[in-house]
């Protein structure tokens, strides 16, 4: 691992003063108050970071120092001090240029969360309800609010299709790599002989986007309205309040019939619309840039098969870091804080490890 320069760190520690000395300034306006206020915020972390490791190779030298002195006593106390201090100081470098890298600026949104049934009919669909309740009490857990956009039910219990809004602090940070195939081995309820069954769901997790990210003009959508049906083709209810909107110039489609209220309709697909034009366009952002980045946990590529739910054994393995886990009930109950916990870190170890690569 590069370690960060002496200078930079000097940099970034002058940064946090000259940002305290212009937040103390008496004629400050409000909105360059809340401006410097949010600056400091990102920088204090940083700065606190690399205010530790000069702190620990400022301690490192003087112990240096120390192992040199005529004193044998002293020389043996700076061995033993000197092995502590390179541990904390190997950890506090790597803390920092954590802190350094560049950051995905749709971290910290609000997240689309939407599963499909895949292979394996009304098993596929039970399982794809058993990942949108998963997801629920890992949100619940971590305080996080999620709202049922719109869902497909099926007849047996499930769903075939759901789309959920999440949102909180840093959603799309620890959701964004379950993107992709998830996998179910278990003997399904309506199975006499035993046998275990393999089904599928696709689970796509996707920044959501605000009203600046995305420009859509009405002249570039076609709108219909229907009647809306429920589950077998019954009518929900006797108006045509369920909107389909085609966005023309990509072809994305959006339907949405969950509220009885055509304009609840229209806003809840316009924004799940507006989300899927905004993930088009940071792939398409992705993809041009110059040897643009896979990261080793996956490429958040929905065909990807990224981890297995085997019941008979009780076990969970997310294939990306060959990583088991046999506590398959408590993840269902959402407990995904070691699995997305391993996830962050790989993703981290690879970023840091290009990072050394390119110096």
């Amino acid at each position: 691992m590069t370690a960060v320069s002496a200078e930079r760190i000097a940099a970034i520690e002058a940064r946090r003063e000259e940002l305290s000395a212009a937040m103390a300034s008496p004629d400050l306006a409000a909105d360059r108050f809340v401006q410097l206020s949010k600056d400091y915020a990102e920088i204090e972390p940083v700065a606190a970071a690399a205010q530790q490791v000069r702190r620990l190779r400022e301690e490192a030298a003087g112990l240096r120092e120390m192992a040199n002195d005529a004193d044998e006593e002293l020389r043996a106390m700076a061995a033993d001090e000197l092995g502590a201090n390179q541990d904390a100081l190997q950890a506090a470098e790597r803390a920092l240029a954590l802190k350094l890298l560049p950051r995905d600026a749709a971290d910290e949104r609000p997240a689309m969360l939407e599963i499909r049934a895949g292979t394996g009919g009304d098993e596929a669909a039970l399982f794809a309800g058993d990942l949108l309740r998963m997801y629920q009490r890992y949100a619940e857990k971590e305080g996080w609010r999620v709202e049922l956009i719109s869902a497909s039910s099926s007849e047996v219990g499930g769903f075939k299709e759901a789309v959920a809004s999440v949102t909180g602090q840093g959603v799309f940070a620890k959701l964004k790599f379950e993107s992709g195939v998830h996998r179910v081995q278990r003997v399904p309820a309506t199975e006499s002989g035993g046998r275990i069954h393999t089904s599928a769901a696709t689970v796509a997790v996707l920044p959501e986007a605000e009203d600046v990210d995305v420009q859509i003009d009405e002249k570039d959508l076609r709108i219909d309205v229907f009647r809306s049906s429920g589950p077998g083709g019954q009518s929900v209810n006797t108006t045509d309040s369920a909107v389909r909107i085609t966005h023309l110039p990509t072809g994305l489609v959006v339907s949405q019939q969950d509220e009885k209220s055509q304009h609840k309709n229209k806003a809840k697909a316009l924004k799940v619309l507006r989300t899927r034009l905004f993930e088009l366009e940071r792939e398409r952002l992705a993809s041009a840039r110059a040897g643009a980045r896979k990261s080793m946990v996956g490429s958040g590529d929905r065909s990807e098969r990224i981890r297995t739910y085997n019941f008979p054994q009780g076990r969970v393995t997310d294939h990306r870091i060959n990583l088991t886990l046999h506590r398959l009930p408590e993840i269902l109950e959402g407990e995904l804080d070691e699995l997305i916990g391993a996830l962050v870190a790989e993703d981290e170890a690879a970023r840091l490890a290009q990072v050394d690569d390119a110096a």
